[in-house]
């Protein structure tokens, strides 16, 4: 089968000429992998990097047991294991043969001669290196789960938490049963049966006066506890969204896993069939 089209298609061969692109896929090994076989392993050495012809390709992190963190799903004219190719070190991630795959395998030195003659083409591979990153890191993060109302307020301010305190105080009976006792305390204090000489006669223009700065202050300072609420809220939504989205993903790995067992389970059932009818 000719791959030369292949190539023309992926970004790591743009510019390259068309005798080139029929010399290194001269160069190329074709591997076939069954549904469900491993293709690489993470930790181990490697030596060569993959592109996908046909069939499907999962790559993921090794987890307890039978999990495992699903990274990405490569499809044909993909390409895969350039990372440890290129620093020389162990594989990264593994990747599983989800159907039945061919991939067209690139060795190590052809790939090295191929980036000296053509400088271009490593930035394409640098490329895919970072959006493999930022994948990897975007799912593990948010793997994690997090306290919405503990990482809020771990960011606030000393004014903020000043008005978050003020707002919840003004909602209490604390407050209140304060009020009066002061409201009565003062009437008291400045009446006939108080305090020689009066300081503040009746009407108590001085106590109105202080009643109305304390409303003045809490207003401002009650809004923005309530701002901050909403803020708050807002961010319960969108982690919830992100359970919500990352519990969907769950699921669609699971229907994958489960898919990949039965396309196992049906081989190995047609493999005993098969030695079944030819030894009978």
């Amino acid at each position: 089968m000719n791959v030369t089209p292949l190539l023309r298609s992926l970004p790591l061969f743009e510019g390259l000429s068309e005798e080139d692109l029929v010399a290194l896929a001269a160069r190329l090994d074709r591997r076939e992998y069954a549904a469900g076989e491993m293709i690489v392993t993470r930790g181990e050495a490697g030596t060569s990097m993959y592109f996908i012809e046909s069939g499907d390709v999962n790559i993921h992190l090794p987890g307890e047991g039978s999990a495992r963190i699903s990274l990405k799903d490569n499809g044909p004219g993909e390409f895969f294991g350039e990372v440890a190719l290129l620093d020389g070190g162990p594989r990264t991630a593994s990747a599983l043969a989800t159907t039945p795959t061919v991939l067209l395998e690139l060795q190590r030195e052809i790939l090295e001669r191929y980036l000296e003659q053509h400088p271009r083409a490593a930035m394409a591979v640098l490329k895919s290196m970072g959006q493999s990153m930022r994948r990897t890191i975007s799912l593990l993060d948010s793997r994690a789960a997090k306290n919405v109302d503990a990482e809020f307020d771990r960011s606030l301010s000393w004014s903020e938490r000043l008005a978050d305190s003020v707002a919840e105080l003004n909602g209490s009976w604390k407050f209140i049963l304060f009020l009066i006792l002061l409201t009565l305390g003062w009437c008291l204090g400045n009446s006939a049966f108080g305090m020689k000489p009066i300081l503040d006669p009746y009407p108590y223009q001085f106590f109105n006066l202080a009643l109305a700065i304390l409303v003045a202050l809490q207003g401002p300072l009650i809004v923005m506890s309530q701002n901050r609420q909403s803020k708050k809220d807002r961010a319960r939504a969108d982690t919830d969204y992100q359970v919500n989205l990352k519990n969907e993903v769950n699921i669609e790995t699971l229907l994958r896993e489960l898919g990949e067992f039965r396309n196992e389970t049906k081989g190995r059932l047609d493999g005993l069939e098969g030695r079944g009818s030819t030894s009978g």
